[in-house]
């Protein structure tokens, strides 16, 4: 496994692997690995000839600088996470190396980066979506790695995808979870012990939404209403939004009849935000790989 810091370096391995025709599968991450990462990387291990993971803390993300320098940032323990999963090569660039002096140059998918996530955190998306912009040119993968965990993320990387017309199919791998339910996050080790204790309040929720949907309920308004009744049943949860939107637009759903819908949470544990989601599908909805497909 190789440790690559500068772009052009990075852009001629990636050069050279297609010339030799070797498929690259590529996991864009900030690096505090967790599960949830390394699920991704197998995923591409299993798929593809070259596996590239980037560790890059983007602060163009962000909603203050303060919480940027907060962010863990450990390669050493990053780069003995990825040795024994197989990954080839980690690209971990600098600010500087991503955005040189005179940057001026930003990607944002409107209609969707302005809902859910992007109301509560304004600009949040162009960030995310102008890095890996500059992560894609450099890496030209076939096959990029996302998390469900991360839906709108997920649904927006497929729309950019989409429109720019890039040679890349977006793989959403599973939300991984905690023993009780809690979703993997690289934030789940600024809770304290009472936090920790807490939080999967959020997957219980959703486990209940779970249930009344297979159940045969199809009011949005009235899983809501139970979801959030779960919720205020734990005095450290502070609810941000909870949403039931469709998987496309996510756009707000009264009759989940007949369609996929995307249930959403985020919530205030102390001063940690967390979120998590479910899909909920009838079974003609889903794949024949089992997986539920986003945007």
């Amino acid at each position: 496994m190789e440790i690559i810091t500068k772009p052009a370096r990075m852009r001629a391995i990636c050069q050279k692997l297609w010339a030799e025709e070797m498929s690259i599968g590529f996991v864009p991450t900030m690096g505090a690995l967790h599960e949830g990462h390394l699920s991704m990387v197998r995923d591409a291990r299993r798929m593809t000839d070259t596996v590239v993971v980037s560790i890059f803390v983007n602060p163009t993300q962000f909603d203050s600088g303060k919480e940027f320098d907060r962010y863990p940032r450990d390669l050493a323990r990053d780069a003995d996470l990825l040795t024994p999963v197989g990954v080839d090569y980690i690209f971990a660039p600098g600010a500087q190396e991503m955005y040189p002096p005179g940057f001026a140059s930003f990607v944002e998918v409107a209609g969707l980066s302005d809902k859910l996530e992007g109301i509560s955190r304004p600009g949040h998306f162009r960030g995310v979506t102008t890095a890996l912009s500059i992560l894609f040119n450099l890496v030209h993968p076939q096959y990029v790695f996302v998390g469900q965990r991360d839906a709108q993320q997920a649904v927006i990387v497929k729309k950019l995808a989409r429109d720019l017309h890039l040679p890349i199919e977006v793989v959403v791998s599973p939300i991984a979870r905690e023993a009780d339910g809690l979703a993997c996050a690289s934030r789940n080790r600024y809770l304290s012990p009472d936090e920790r204790k807490a939080a999967p309040v959020l997957s219980r929720a959703l486990h209940l939404a779970e249930e009344m949907y297979s159940n045969g309920e199809r009011s949005a308004g009235k899983i809501l209403k139970a979801m959030r009744k779960e919720i205020e049943k734990e005095p450290l949860a502070k609810i941000d939004y909870l949403a039931i939107t469709d998987t496309d637009l996510l756009d707000p759903l009264d009759d989940l009849t007949a369609r996929k819908a995307l249930v959403s949470i985020a919530a205030f544990f102390g001063k940690n935000r967390l979120i998590d989601n479910a899909v909920l599908s009838e079974d003609k909805f889903r794949a024949k790989t089992g997986r539920l497909k986003l945007g």
